[in-house]
């Protein structure tokens, strides 16, 4: 439906109740973007008259600098139940944007974004609870509402799952750009005791789709006592103890898990890196990769569709299940050094592909289209 003066349109904050992980820092980055533009009037003709609403849970958390986005707190629910009940009722006189994989399957005015189709094809990732509410969900929201996601890769999956046809399901991608203006906290290398080392870095939550596992296994084949395995990410022993116990982390001392850190840490840590190691065996579409080369940190990933679309050629690449292969790479990033000028030239093109802006635009354009049936 389009918009018309006097019309609102809101947005689901409901990201802003959870940690700044990847799905989050989209919605955040995207709505931050969408504020810009409608601040500078940059919108499509039938938005011109709209009114904008980020509609918070009373937990939020973290709070966006908006300029032209009013936010409101509404409600006194929580998770799902904040979602279906008391946005949907707040929302109900106006369109509605859900950016971070779920929202109100009662709102016929709702433009959402499902990020992949991981827990359809890798439902061993999840437990069942999990599992059995985001299907469920993911299902009732192709019924109700219209589908974006972040790549050509994750339209596909979700169409194939979901059985709608892929054109109805727009693409809305990710980027890295916000990686540059983080400003470098350099204190994190001497807490590690990396001053002077070389080491490669792993990046990500510590998930069953994250495949930690391929990399712990490749360092054993890289024997050099000085190199160490840098694991940043959400998770310890006392969260994550059962998944961390199966890696048998203890194998090998030269792993630091370094929990989670800030963009100001990851950024040195990128710029210190001999490569990002990206062994995922299922992403959407892979954030990590082009966040390392913002800072000329080379890549070594995995095979993934996903992040084969994103990185194109400015990436070696292994089969995820082959940790000899990995470790090849791994040697052979050691033996080259520095990037050369021909692979920062081929990942500044990767980065360049991308903006937060670009989406923003394609998000407005679609927003601003009439609704199909």
């Amino acid at each position: 439906m389009l918009a018309r003066d006097g019309t609102t349109v809101f947005l689901n904050g409901r990201f802003l109740t959870q940690s700044l992980t990847g799905v989050q820092r989209y919605a955040a980055e995207i709505v931050g973007a969408l504020d810009r533009r409608i601040a500078a009037g940059a919108v499509p003709a039938p938005l011109a008259g709209a009114r904008w609403v980020l509609l918070t849970p009373d937990s939020a958390r973290h709070a966006l600098p908006l300029a032209a986005v009013t936010t409101r707190r509404v409600g006194r629910l929580r998770g799902h139940a904040w979602d279906q009940v008391e946005l949907a009722w707040a929302a109900r006189s106006g369109q509605l944007v859900s950016l971070a994989n779920s929202g109100p399957v009662a709102h016929r005015r709702h433009t959402v974004v499902l990020h992949d189709a991981q827990v359809f094809r890798h439902p061993e990732f999840f437990g069942r609870a999990y599992r059995l509410a985001h299907g469920g969900l993911g299902h009732a929201l192709a019924r109700t509402a219209r589908l974006a996601t972040v790549s050509a890769f994750s339209r596909g999956e979700l169409a194939q799952v979901l059985r709608v046809p892929p054109e109805r399901i727009a693409v809305v991608p990710n980027s890295a750009e916000h990686f540059a203006r983080v400003a470098p906290e350099p204190a994190i290398l001497g807490e590690l005791d990396l001053a002077g080392r070389r080491f490669f870095l792993v990046l990500g939550n510590l998930r069953a789709n994250k495949n930690l596992a391929v990399a712990l296994a490749a360092l054993r084949h890289v024997p050099d006592p000085d190199l160490r395995l840098v694991v940043v990410g959400e998770g310890n022993a006392r969260v994550f103890g059962g998944y961390l116990a199966g890696l048998d982390l203890a194998r090998d001392p030269r792993v630091i898990l370094a929990g989670r850190r800030s963009d100001g840490e990851v950024a040195v840590l990128f710029g210190a890196a001999q490569a990002l190691v990206f062994p995922s065996l299922y992403e959407g579409f892979g954030v990590p990769p082009l966040e390392a080369m913002t800072c000329g940190c080379p890549v070594i990933a995995s095979t993934a569709s996903a992040v084969r679309e994103v990185c194109g050629d400015a990436a070696a690449y292994f089969d995820p299940h082959d940790a000899a292969a990995l470790a090849g790479l791994m040697r052979a990033r050691l033996d080259a050094g520095p990037p050369d000028a021909a692979l920062r030239a081929r990942q500044d093109a990767r980065v360049a592909a991308y903006a937060w802006d670009r989406s923003a635009r394609s998000l407005l354009a679609l927003l601003a289209e009439p609704r199909a049936g």
